[in-house]
């Protein structure tokens, strides 16, 4: 066994041998069934069906065989909830890393998107339960805000079936508050380190059979790093009718203004000398992502009898870019979609029937960039993406806590190219791409708080215009849909003082989208690589220690390697660290304090270019947390990060192959920094 096999398996160990986690329940129970269990749900009638409460949503996840958790938004809000980090940092098999401290992440789950520190790919991002991803795939950090959530939905890997995803990753679903559950006014203010300065003012109203909740947040800070000024104002709102027989319809909409510098890559000798500074390129380039986003949507709920329901959802989104880097990009762009997904639930089987079609049509235009301003036109094209996606779940028990769980989602996906620039010659392509995405899982209660999972699914996603689309901006290139089989394997539950979920999963990618280059180092562009292998383990634990005690911890081994590569061999993937660990050690008493430190830790050095000669260097970070959370609706905190003011790369970009020179692709962390927060319910 190699030495990185032992350590991952060191550390599942580790997590066994906490005290309490193997601990059984105190009187051993029958497994019941489950699907009894949800009939009963139904009758108890949710004060909204279509933003169903955190229980609901949770007894739901239990029910899948595989990788999938809930992250409920009260606990991520005892501290400060500014990016993508703060809320899905302890969500097992999740990779989230900040660029630079901003809202734009590097967000992986079992090594999707493996490339992407900006504008994400890999993922099918959902707010309640309706798509944010542009139709071509792509999706933008800035178009959720932690704040407007009541809590969080995260579907690792084929188990993204239930909202119709195919792709590697999965699918995060942000669900926000309604009126039924939100606090009539709450207003939160925080600020701290860096000009950081973050607001919400949000409000719930139910009148008879309707409901409504909005939320108006400001985000902004002047940023670590030069050339790092960051200010995003968004309004997140809904509007609920409950008619007559549990029919019911709401209406969201979204409104977002940023702005964002990018002070972008340093090379690791900038990174060691002062992590602070900007990039000259950057600088030169007055290099920025700006963009304004217009959202509506809606989901409506009809119930067809006494177990079944059909779902209907709709939405339009609207987005302008302003886009300086290496060229000026100005993308307009203009995507709609629908869905039909329906339920029938019987005494122990429940089946899912769901289409969803989207269609997007983006201006992509590009010119010189002249010190941040538009100079020479350079492309003007337009891309429309249509994707056609109908899938089916069917879950039965089989007996009394034994459950089968099989689904298949086809997909048609389309990408098409009109060039208006001309300049190279008419470069209009379209290119067209299907696929099949089967799954079979298995489940096994084995306590009535403890279940054994198991499942083997395919993944299916084809490129997105982000690799599609040449440098240049003229032409697409000839690329295949990326695909994958993934077996899983884990177990989640409770037992005693512990609570634990653990998966371990392999994937077989075929095509895997990533930028390479020949064995003589020419570079080849985006690419469809050979048979590429990841292999990982997703784990998360909590104990609690007598009244007030609780330890909480996650940590992801991921190991992703070429097969056999003619170039690369059998070389790790760059970009995500192989090990990666996070623990909080928190005492909360019963009058609302709480307070303790963290831990944020990589413990080896990773590669940065897949012939594996440059690497970022292992880190180790320290916080703290103190707070206060009273029952009359005041809350507060304080929390420090990175308190020994640890110089490291919080991710990289990923390149080819390095030949050992040192190159710009480390994107720093933030340095030592202190945050606070109040909050007010009425």
């Amino acid at each position: 066994m190699s030495s990185a096999r032992k350590q991952a398996c060191a550390c599942v160990l580790m997590l066994l041998a906490v005290p309490g986690f193997a601990q059984t329940p105190d009187e051993p129970e029958e497994p019941e069934s489950r699907y009894e269990d949800e009939i009963t749900v139904v009758e108890k009638k949710e004060p909204s069906r279509t933003l169903p409460g955190p229980e609901t949503a949770a007894r739901e996840i239990a029910e899948i065989p595989g990788g999938a958790a809930l992250v409920d938004a009260e606990v991520y809000k005892r501290g400060r909830t500014s990016t993508l980090k703060d809320a899905l940092d302890f969500t097992p098999g999740v990779f989230v890393q900040s660029r630079f401290g901003s809202e734009e992440a590097r967000l992986s789950i079992r090594g999707s998107g493996l490339q992407r520190t900006f504008h994400g790919r890999g993922i099918k991002l959902l707010q309640d339960g309706i798509p944010l991803n542009l139709a071509d795939g792509g999706f933008d950090f800035q178009a959720v805000e932690p704040l407007s959530a009541r809590y969080i939905e995260v579907y690792r890997g084929g188990n993204g079936l239930r909202y119709g995803s195919s792709a590697l990753g999965g699918a995060i679903n942000y669900v926000s508050q309604s009126g039924y559950g939100a606090p009539p006014v709450q207003v939160r203010l925080e600020g701290g380190a860096y000009g950081y300065l973050r607001g919400q003012a949000a409000a719930g109203l139910v009148r008879g059979r309707m409901d409504g909740f909005a939320t108006l947040t400001h985000f902004s800070q002047d940023g670590f790093r030069d050339h790092s000024l960051q200010s995003t104002n968004r309004f997140f709102g809904n509007f609920g009718w409950r008619m007559e027989g549990d029919r019911e319809t709401r209406f969201f909409v979204t409104s977002v203004k940023t702005d964002s510098e990018l002070p972008g890559n340093l090379t690791k000798a900038q990174l060691e000398a002062d992590p602070s500074q900007a990039a000259p390129g950057n600088l030169a380039l007055d290099q920025k992502r700006d963009f304004n986003l217009f959202r509506l949507s809606n989901r409506t709920t009809l119930p067809l009898g006494p177990s079944s329901r059909l779902d209907l959802g709709a939405f339009w989104s609207n987005k302008d870019l302003d886009h300086p880097i290496f060229q000026v990009l100005a993308q307009k762009s203009n995507d709609v979609g629908a869905e039909a997904r329906y339920e029938r639930q019987g005494k122990r089987n429940v089946f899912v029937l769901g289409f969803s079609p989207a269609a997007g049509i983006v201006e992509d235009d590009r010119f010189v960039n002249a010190a941040g301003r538009r100079d020479a036109r350079t492309a003007d094209g337009e891309t429309t993406s249509l994707n056609l996606d109908l899938y089916a779940e069917d879950r039965h028990e089989l007996r009394p806590g034994l459950t089968l769980t099989a689904g298949a989602q086809l997909s048609r996906a389309i990408r098409d190219f009109d060039d208006a620039f001309l300049a190279n010659g008419d470069q209009t392509d379209r290119q067209e791409f299907d696929g099949f995405s089967p799954k079979l899982g298995l489940m096994w209660d084995a306590t009535s708080r403890a279940s054994v999972f198991a499942n083997v699914s395919r993944s299916f996603e084809p490129p997105s215009f982000g690799e599609l689309v040449s440098i240049g901006g003229s032409g697409l290139l000839q690329l295949d849909a990326q695909t994958a089989t993934t077996v899983e394997a884990g177990t989640r539950g409770h037992a005693g003082r512990s609570a634990w979920d653990l998966a371990i999963y392999h994937a077989r990618l075929d095509g895997e989208l990533l930028s390479l280059n020949d064995a003589a180092g020419n570079p080849l562009g985006t690419i469809n690589a050979g048979r590429t292998l990841h292999t990982g383990i997703e784990a998360g634990i909590e104990v609690r220690f007598g009244r007030g005690l609780l330890w909480r911890q996650v940590y992801n081994w991921s190991r992703f390697s070429f097969a056999d590569d003619p170039t690369f061999g059998d070389n790790q993937l760059a970009g995500i660290p192989e090990h990666f660990a996070r623990a909080e050690l928190l005492y909360e008493t019963e009058s609302g304090f709480y307070g303790g430190p963290n831990l944020e830790w990589v413990p080896d050095d990773y590669p940065v270019d897949h012939a594996n000669t440059l690497f970022a260097e292992s880190y180790t970070i320290l916080g703290l947390k103190l707070g206060y959370r009273a029952a009359s609706g005041f809350a507060g905190f304080v929390e420090a990060k990175n308190l020994t003011d640890e110089t490291y790369a919080a991710t990289t970009g990923v390149i080819a192959d390095a030949r050992g020179r040192d190159s710009a692709q480390f994107l720093p962390g933030d340095g030592a920094s202190v945050f606070a927060g109040l909050e007010y319910r009425w």
